[in-house]
């Protein structure tokens, strides 16, 4: 059973994601918090595997709380919850570790989705906030020197990043590569490990500050 802590103000906006996640069979939701600061008590409290952490809150925010919750030991897994595309916040709460951010208005079969594919290690990200995101970044990011770990990667393995920067799953990637599935997942293990990267999503944040992705 995946566990699922939910961080939000909005008391309507937490009843309705309780009522989505509990009609799932192996989804449960282990407590709630309405700011940054009880979310880290929660989290502590319950361990769940997922936190859905909203982007504004008083007392604290979703970024910050993203940033402590995921410097503990085991930490779970972050989906950021965003009202706006243009959300000023949003890349940094992706920057500070959090595994997907969607939008509010996703279809919950999606958000569903997301959980489960968070807890399994990948990402999830909105596509239209992922174009956002990305566009704010290249055009505000310094050029800085590469770091070590590009010369590190064979030629193959920046074929497989550039492609989950893309947003290509497992499968697709093998499909677009002429590849096997297993290949590309042993593929993307080596690129985690050569980056320091926790997922999916802090690999992309990574292929971009070294200027891998344009």
């Amino acid at each position: 059973m995946i566990g699922v802590a939910l961080v939000d103000d909005d008391a309507l906006m937490r009843a309705g994601l309780r009522m989505i996640l509990e009609q799932t069979d192996d989804i449960t939701v282990v407590g709630e918090a309405a700011d940054g600061a009880e979310a880290m008590g929660l989290v502590h409290r319950t361990q769940p595997d997922v936190v859905l952490m909203d982007v504004r809150m008083p007392e604290l925010d979703g970024i910050s709380a993203t940033a402590r919750i995921l410097d503990a030991p085991s930490p779970p897994r972050v989906i950021v919850l965003t009202t706006f595309e243009l959300d000023d916040y949003v890349f940094d709460a992706l920057a500070a570790g959090a595994s997907g951010f969607l939008l509010k208005r996703t279809r919950p079969e999606q958000l569903v989705e997301a959980i489960r594919v968070v807890v399994d290690g990948g990402s999830m990200l909105s596509p239209t906030v992922t174009t956002r995101v990305i566009e704010r970044f290249t055009h505000t990011q310094p050029q800085t020197p590469a770091p070590a770990w590009v010369g590190q990667l064979t030629d193959r393995e920046r074929e497989v990043l550039r492609a989950m920067a893309r947003g290509l799953s497992n499968a697709e990637i093998a499909e677009h590569l002429y590849i096997g599935e297993n290949t590309v997942k042993t593929h993307v293990s080596r690129v985690f490990a050569k980056l320091g990267a926790r997922d999916r999503a802090q690999a992309v944040v990574l292929a971009f500050h070294a200027g891998l992705v344009e």
